[in-house]
């Protein structure tokens, strides 16, 4: 019996044989089948990404005092530069020792995003810091608040009165940090967090604000806020660019 290697060198021989037996490709036929397509990565997408907030579906889903909704979206206008905007609905219902009240309405965030992240070509992930103006109208309404006097041995008084007023209105400043990943094709995950800082707001008369939508609960001591949200979204492609 012959070795192994003597057929597979047999095999190789006619193999090589019948390689060189075909037409030689000429330069000519060569350039026709290389080109710039070939030698280039394809281009990125650039497009609206359009989503919502799961967080805020989550929570509307599983508190009875909590109901609100968010549709947010980013355009891509530069390799690393994104246009970003949040437009929502809120309403809190506040229930605190000493006070209850609810604050609604709505609410918008504008801004831009940079993404910090270095992907491979043809990805899109990002993890990305941004800044927002955010602008709110709203109600405030107070249920019930707590009195303390002298005479109170058994705790404070609670006086229940309804008090709302409408035509509210707030803004401030965001600082925001994200990441966002593609999941499937073109559609991507993300989570962010936020520092706001209060610039301006309007209070009802008798009492302040307990809860102004897109920013927050408010408080006494401080004029910050921090905020978070998941996101889902789906991109839609207006055209690709080599970057």
């Amino acid at each position: 019996m012959k070795p192994l290697h003597t057929y597979l060198f047999v095999i190789s021989l006619i193999g090589a044989t019948a390689l060189y037996a075909q037409e030689p490709t000429t330069t000519a036929e060569t350039e026709q089948q290389v080109t710039a397509t070939d030698t280039l990565p394809p281009g990125e997408k650039y497009g609206l990404r359009v989503g919502t907030d799961l967080n805020k579906l989550l929570l509307t889903a599983i508190q009875d005092e909590y109901t609100g909704f968010e549709i947010n979206g980013d355009y891509r206008f530069y390799k690393d530069f994104y246009l970003a905007a949040e437009i929502g609905n809120e309403k809190l219902l506040r229930e605190e020792e000493n006070i209850v009240g609810e604050g609604s309405g709505s609410y918008v965030r504008i801004g831009v995003d940079y993404n910090a992240y270095d992907n491979w070509y043809g990805m899109q992930n990002s993890i990305y810091v941004g800044v927002r103006y955010g602008f709110a109208t709203f109600s405030q309404r107070l249920d019930e608040y707590a009195v303390f006097t002298g005479t109170n041995y058994y705790g404070p008084t609670r006086i229940t009165v309804p008090i709302e007023e409408k035509g509210l209105t707030a803004g401030w400043g965001e600082l925001v940090l994200g990441i966002k990943v593609e999941l499937f094709a073109n559609i991507y995950l993300g989570a962010n967090v936020s520092i706001r800082g209060m610039i301006n707001e309007t209070s009802p008369e008798q009492f302040d604000n307990l809860f102004i939508p897109g920013f927050g609960k408010t408080n006494d001591f401080s004029n910050f806020g921090v905020g978070y949200g998941y996101s889902i979204s789906y991109l839609i492609p207006f055209y690709k660019k080599k970057n």
